[in-house]
């Protein structure tokens, strides 16, 4: 069996693993210039569904390295206001496996061969069942499966199922990081909580490694190499929706916002790597019909992007390329058709990635109320 898979995320990637780990063909396509051509490193929080996904997804070899690099996180999700006092609760505390973006993809790219520059302009189905799919700078790839993980703007989905499209919430966030030292060590309890200024919210979470993550890499798995960074604060300012950014740097957009507020809050923001700071819109994507079963598929954003307020987006694309990944097996092993399995795939996923959507838009208001959610 043979498989393409277009994007280079944590689900492409994973399912890349998997596969790779199974004896399966699989080779991935992306379209940026290059693997790192674009910094994609912020921490994300896992549910156990998440973690045992990315966990059965790797080579049983580097589960000690894994669970090197990650950490156990609980947060009481407080409502604070903009001098850190407690205003208010948002739900109940939340836990979960810390881990930081890059580090895990650097991790899940080890061993894959990925072919860069590569933009898919569509696909045809051929007369035996397999998919070629065309670029726009490199040759097409044939295979028995094309799976699509290539995010909010997928072009696979484009094809497949063109009245399926991404819908801008309005709403806009800022995100950076900045290394955690001792001077914020007093910002200990907003970690996990929302801080509510005038109009946006401020959200932090600390990424503290076990064990530095080249470090325990060059220890545990000297084939694997990881990024030499450190502990740090990921932040994030959610914006009123549409709200104007006076053609300011990310930066300094939150700053710009931060009149008055706690002294420490204020140097997080003005000591960040302004080089991964960035803007972001916050779009979804509803699975909405399914399309009729064949050798293509989606997994992630591509099908089911949901509001990173939800803290679900990563969790389900893995989900996704565990349970794809399964399927797969049982039709290489001959247990079930290709399409069949790809059938019992997505029956599932549309399910729970639908049930993730709307979890993630019903937590939105918590933080930017006027959101667009029709």
């Amino acid at each position: 069996m043979r498989v393409s898979i277009v994007g280079a995320g944590l689900g492409g990637l994973a399912l890349a693993q998997g596969l790779r780990g199974a004896g399966i063909e699989a080779a991935v396509f992306e379209r940026d210039p290059g693997i790192v051509a674009r910094f994609q490193g912020y921490r994300l929080v896992l549910d156990p569904v998440g973690f045992q996904a990315v966990r059965d997804c790797l080579p049983t070899r580097w589960h000690p390295l894994l669970d090197e690099i990650v950490m156990d996180a609980a947060a009481e999700q407080l409502i604070l206001d903009p001098q850190l006092n407690e205003i208010g609760r948002l739900g109940a505390g939340r836990t979960g496996i810390v881990v930081d973006r890059q580090v895990l993809r650097h991790l899940l790219l080890t061993g894959l061969t990925v072919h860069t520059d590569a933009a898919l302009t569509g696909y045809d189905v051929q007369a035996d069942g397999t998919v070629q799919a065309r670029f726009a700078r490199r040759d097409p790839a044939t295979a028995d499966l094309l799976v699509g993980a290539d995010g909010v703007t997928s072009a696979v989905r484009g094809v497949l199922t063109p009245q399926t499209t991404p819908t801008d919430t309005g709403v806009r966030f800022v995100i950076g990081r900045t290394p955690l030292t001792d001077e914020f060590a007093g910002l200990s309890k907003a970690y996990g909580s929302k801080i509510a200024g005038d109009g946006v919210s401020l959200l932090l979470g600390a990424m503290r490694f076990p064990t530095p993550p080249k470090e325990a890499a060059e220890r545990l798995a000297p084939e694997v190499t990881l990024p030499d960074i450190g502990d740090y604060v990921r932040w994030a300012m959610i914006l009123p929706p549409n709200g104007s950014l006076q053609d300011l740097s990310a930066q300094d957009a939150v700053l710009s916002r931060m009149e008055g507020w706690h002294p420490e809050l204020r140097a997080l923001i003005e000591q960040a790597d302004p080089d991964n700071s960035t803007l972001l819109s916050i779009r979804v994507v509803k699975p909405g019909a399914r399309w009729a079963s064949g050798p293509v598929t989606l997994l992630g954003d591509a099908i089911h992007a949901t509001s990173p307020t939800g803290g679900n987006g990563a969790n389900t694309a893995l989900r996704d390329a565990d349970l794809l990944r399964r399927h797969l097996i049982e039709a290489d092993e001959g247990r079930r058709d290709l399409l069949g399995a790809v059938d019992a795939y997505e029956r599932q996923m549309f399910e729970y990635g639908a049930a993730a959507v709307r979890s993630s838009l019903d937590k939105l208001p918590a933080f930017a109320p006027e959101a667009k959610l029709s």
